[in-house]
């Protein structure tokens, strides 16, 4: 890291005189941040030299005085130094908490957990994470504090009094306590190691408290809708207006396999069309960063079609509302078209990768570019192969074999 600018001077509290006497006080700069501390000592002003901050003459007391003085702009010396040595960013109040014995090794979980979200929100929402993301991490910490105050009754816990047992104990207490799935439990226990390796990494204790708890996700069985389900969406007529825009939307999803927050952003720039005069979306994925490109359907391209007399701000394509608002639209939605359960945003993306491409024939590889995903393997976990599918398949094939192997009898 490019070397900071680093100071440390001494000066008077002059207002805070008492019997002829004022408190030293301390103030270290860095890169234009400043911390002020109090030194513990006292001297009367006229012993003060001001311009060189410290006791002014040979007397024993000023003696004295500036060799603490002296020492103080060591100690905190050692503390930015150390402090530079290891991290990549260091600001006058880190190395002042440092040397007044506050710093590393009483680093503390929500403190950490708390730089590590606003460093988030600050380099990688609406980069390559969405806010979505942001709010289940948020959630997260949520999880982590509400555990400490009733496993603890403690606002905050430092590292070094983190062991196995408090590891476990937070399983459980999600568990028994939240009754939360495992799939959760397991994204929160990621979030907790990391803040235990982010410790270990930057010296702030020695060895991860507890390497070996881990929770493995039960993967839930991802609800699609199939063609019976995705017909009776097309066919019925919804006298509410709002539900009528957020099925329209849906449908959208089912067809394109865009995300909600994907939908949200999209506008008329990242539709293109080619040569032969077919659409397409080729834009990045707002959760990943990732590019994608789908051909429009028929479906998709009559419902840009309908929406394009809005002139919407930031000329996006749909108006999307909030996704609290969305998930109640959906839920009236499912229920006036019948449907045996409440799709979300993710139903969409899940049927477009199955009902829409997989299940027709498209192969893996070419729904894998276009639900932009970096690894297949990802795909793989969206993708269900119908009974419908298979079925299909193996009439194809005894087509093909008819005759060509038989028994003798």
């Amino acid at each position: 890291m490019a070397r900071s600018t680093f100071k440390v001077l001494f000066y008077l509290k002059r207002q805070a005189e008492q019997n002829g006497k004022a408190p030293i006080m301390g103030r270290i700069t860095i890169n234009g941040t400043i911390s002020q501390f109090s030194c513990k000592l006292s001297v009367s002003p006229k012993l003060w030299d001001t311009k060189a901050n410290k006791a002014s003459g040979k007397s024993i007391a000023a003696q004295r005085i500036n060799e603490k003085l002296e020492n103080i702009k060591t100690n905190i010396g050692k503390q930015y130094q150390r402090i530079c040595d290891r991290d990549s960013y260091v600001t006058a109040e880190k190395v002042k908490n440092a040397w007044l014995g506050f710093g590393d090794e009483h680093r503390q979980l929500l403190q950490t957990f708390d730089e590590y979200l606003e460093d988030f929100a600050i380099k990688r929402v609406g980069k390559d994470r969405s806010p979505e993301t942001l709010k289940n991490y948020r959630f997260i910490r949520n999880l982590f504090a509400d555990f400490l105050e009733y496993e603890y009754n403690l606002k905050d816990i430092p590292f070094r009094e983190m062991n196995r047992e408090f590891g476990e104990q937070f399983v459980v207490y999600l568990s028994t306590v939240r009754h939360l799935h495992s799939s959760t439990i397991s994204c929160a226990l990621k979030k907790l190691h990391l803040m235990a390796f982010t410790a270990v990494r930057k010296g702030w204790i020695s060895v991860h408290p507890f390497p070996n708890v881990w929770v493995s996700p039960q993967c839930r069985e991802r609800r699609i809708l199939n063609e019976n389900d995705l017909q009776k969406i097309l066919e019925t007529r919804l006298s509410n207006y709002k539900t009528a825009i957020a099925r329209d939307i849906f449908v959208f999803c089912v067809f394109t396999g865009l995300s909600y927050s994907d939908v949200k952003s999209l506008t008329y720039d990242d539709i293109q069309v080619d040569s032969d005069e077919v659409m397409w979306i080729i834009n990045r994925r707002v959760k990943t960063g990732t590019l994608f490109q789908v051909k429009l359907l028929p479906v998709a391209r009559q419902l840009i079609d309908k929406y394009r007399y809005l002139s919407l701000p930031g000329n996006v394509v749909f108006p999307v509302k909030s996704l609290e608002s969305y998930r109640k639209s959906l839920k009236t939605m499912a229920r006036q078209c019948g449907l045996s359960f409440c799709p979300t945003s993710h139903t969409a993306r899940h049927s477009f990768a199955t009902t829409i491409t997989l299940s027709q024939g498209v192969p893996i590889e070419t729904v894998s570019k276009m639900l932009g995903h970096k690894h297949i393997t990802t795909t793989q976990i969206y993708a269900k192969i119908t009974k419908d599918k298979i079925k299909r398949d193996m009439d194809s094939l005894e087509t093909k074999i008819n005759d060509k192997f038989k028994i003798i009898q």
